[in-house]
């Protein structure tokens, strides 16, 4: 049988009720002004509180808006930094996780001035899909941007299922934070890893960048770090003072390339962690523990910047990462690593620090990827109307600090599309979040898992047996979506 979008949302919205807590309560649904599919509704995880309004203008954007009136937007983006990747304790909630590895102090000066997210989610547990949906505020489904380059399908192998072939290039008639933000004057720049197809950035709205770069950097150069990570911040800089010097807001995204052993990071960064980890000996990862340290040390460099030019008080600074660690210690005690649906893929750090937010802010309230554009958009202050594909929610009362603000997009809850084969031995799969549970289909052998983050971070108890309501209702609402957005799925072979 074939459902009409507009039957897909409606299914959506009947199943979420169906799989709504009563207890938590819930926003009635809202008509948004961007909606990514005609007739869609809006509603969020039945635990997020009363609703947040997403503020859409009408009105064409003034172009010759002066300096200072609009915020300024730098964000950083870390390469397959885990949720324990920093030295920033997320979840106050969990006294464990407090990593003493990894030294990250300017991240942990960010989180005492700004907000730290305990529960956001990386889009994709795979480079490419996140950074094309953090640009474009779509998500990989939308997109069917799913997988990477090197391998367009996600090889099957053996497998019982033939995964879709992805898209490997951002279209560039999809608009993005850069193309959003230069219709209100913004200067906008990328430097670092691009990794969203062969296309240069500066026909996606950046004024400039390091071209459509990937894991082997600029030039294809085979390792850009460290030496890059101190060239793009050495380039950002340049960028920001010529445009505070032009009386110019800004937008400045800084993607890292990850450090993969010793010999791509500085001596100084490697002797200091050494020092402060002596039992670790494996040169990747005590690579990627002064990898970390390295960018670590560039954000405070910009921040210092900010400072001395006088704007730190009217930017915000950004911190996220693509996916989870490429190996479990980085991300536990999260299940599992990059290139799953566990968490250990999917959920990592975000940090948020700028001028409306109150310091020290902690929030569990759950956040995704394509959040950011809409976001950006709406603490801009421009009137420019969003883009009618935009899907993700407003984070700004949030970030206001109003600790009972819901999150409201056209689509809830969160769902990870990843039909293709990697790291998961169990294969491609697709996962929802609502309220405390998360279910994950896998498409080899159509094995189903449910489990209560609340209880069971870990995802160590499967719970698809003893609540098959839950689970039906959850799997309804996830198939619902992928149909609403157009999602390409995996055959059986």
């Amino acid at each position: 049988m074939k459902y009409s979008r507009t039957i897909a949302v409606v299914f959506l919205l009947a199943s979420l009720g169906a799989c709504s807590d009563s207890s938590a309560g819930g926003a009635a649904p809202v008509t948004d002004p961007s909606d990514v599919a005609a007739d869609s509704a809006v509603t969020d995880q039945v635990d997020t509180g009363p609703a947040i309004d997403v503020v859409v203008g009408d009105a064409a954007a003034d172009t010759t808006i002066p300096s200072g009136k609009h915020p300024n937007f730098v964000i950083f983006v870390g390469e397959a930094i885990g949720w324990t990747g920093t030295s920033v304790q997320l979840d106050p909630g969990v006294p464990s996780v407090n990593n003493t590895e990894f030294q990250t102090p300017n991240l942990d000066e960010m989180a005492q001035n700004g907000a730290r997210f305990s529960h956001f989610y990386a889009a994709s547990p795979r480079c490419m899909p996140t950074r094309a949906a953090l640009f474009s505020g779509q998500s990989p489904a939308r997109l069917h941007m799913t997988f990477i380059p090197a391998d367009a399908s996600g090889a099957a192998g053996n497998g019982t299922v033939t995964p879709p072939t992805t898209v490997t290039d951002l279209p560039t008639s999809t608009p993005t934070i850069a193309s959003y933000l230069k219709t209100g004057g913004y200067a906008t720049a990328h430097y670092g890893k691009w990794h969203a197809g062969n296309t240069p950035p500066e026909q996606y709205g950046y004024d400039v960048s390091d071209g459509p770069t990937s894991n082997t950097g600029p030039g294809k150069v085979k390792t850009p770090n460290p030496v890059e990570v101190y060239g793009m911040t050495d380039r950002a800089i340049a960028f920001i003072e010529q445009a505070v010097k032009d009386g110019k807001p800004f937008y400045v995204h800084i993607s890292n390339y990850n450090a993969r052993d010793t010999t791509e990071v500085t001596a100084d960064s490697l002797a200091k962690v050494q020092q402060l980890n002596p039992t670790i000996t494996d040169a990747k990862q005590i690579g990627l523990i002064a990898g970390g340290l390295d960018f670590d040390i560039n954000i405070g460099r910009i921040r210092a910047k900010l400072k001395e030019l006088g704007v730190d008080g009217n930017t915000y600074t950004v911190y996220t990462s693509d996916h989870g660690g490429q190996d479990n210690w980085s991300n536990a005690p999260l299940a599992e690593n990059k290139g799953t649906v566990w968490e250990g893929g999917i959920r990592v750090p975000l940090i948020w620090d700028g001028p409306t937010i109150p310091a020290g802010m902690e929030t569990a309230k759950r956040a995704t990827t394509v959040d950011i554009f809409r976001t950006f958009a709406t603490l801009s202050g421009l009137t420019t109307p969003l883009p009618d594909a935009l899907e993700g929610g407003d984070l700004t009362q949030l970030l206001e600090g109003d600790g009972n603000a819901l999150i409201q997009r056209p689509y809830e809850p969160l769902v990870i599309h990843f039909p293709h084969y990697d790291h998961d031995p169990l294969g491609p799969a697709s996962a929802i979040l609502l309220g405390d549970y998360k279910f994950v289909r896998f498409y080899q052998g159509n094995l189903l898992k449910l489990f209560d983050l609340s209880k069971d971070m870990s995802e160590k108890n499967d719970l698809s047996t003893t609540m098959p309501d839950k689970m039906a209702a959850l799997d309804a609402a996830m198939q619902a979506y992928l149909l609403a957005v157009n999602a390409q799925m995996p055959t059986v072979k």
